[in-house]
């Protein structure tokens, strides 16, 4: 099953884990990535933590917890390739998930890509 199937047909909530240049790590509750291929997902980032954190060290991870009974769910191993500050595309990704950021919200918000370096199964180890 692609990536873009997944995201698009599975309910669940999702984590992203960042740390800064000395190690210090950050947790987030963050939405769905936008799949952009294969080996390349994007978030819409406010002005906050964990896109202070990219800022200093490239690596994050990205946990999706599937809705329903038991442990089902995706680690993805990232790691940061480029932002996008063009407001017209952020505006287009982030009208892809209105529910996470307001039209009134005016904070900056930026588009982060990421290449996919490992996909591993919510428990035990790669598969």
């Amino acid at each position: 099953m692609s990536l873009s199937y997944y995201f698009e047909h599975t309910q669940g909530i999702g984590i992203l884990a960042t740390a800064d240049s000395d190690g210090m790590v950050d947790l987030a509750i963050y939405a769905k990535p936008h799949v952009i291929d294969e080996k390349t997902i994007a978030f819409v980032m406010k002005e906050r933590l964990s896109h202070m954190n990219l800022k200093s060290n490239p690596h994050a991870s990205y946990m999706f917890i599937e809705k329903g009974e038991g442990y089902t769910g995706k680690r993805l191993y990232l790691t940061k390739l480029r932002e996008e500050t063009n407001t017209s595309v952020v505006e287009m990704f982030r009208q892809k998930q209105p529910e996470i950021c307001s039209a009134d919200d005016d904070s900056n918000k930026y588009l982060v890509h990421f290449q996919i370096d490992e996909i591993w199964p919510l428990v035990g180890d790669k598969k």
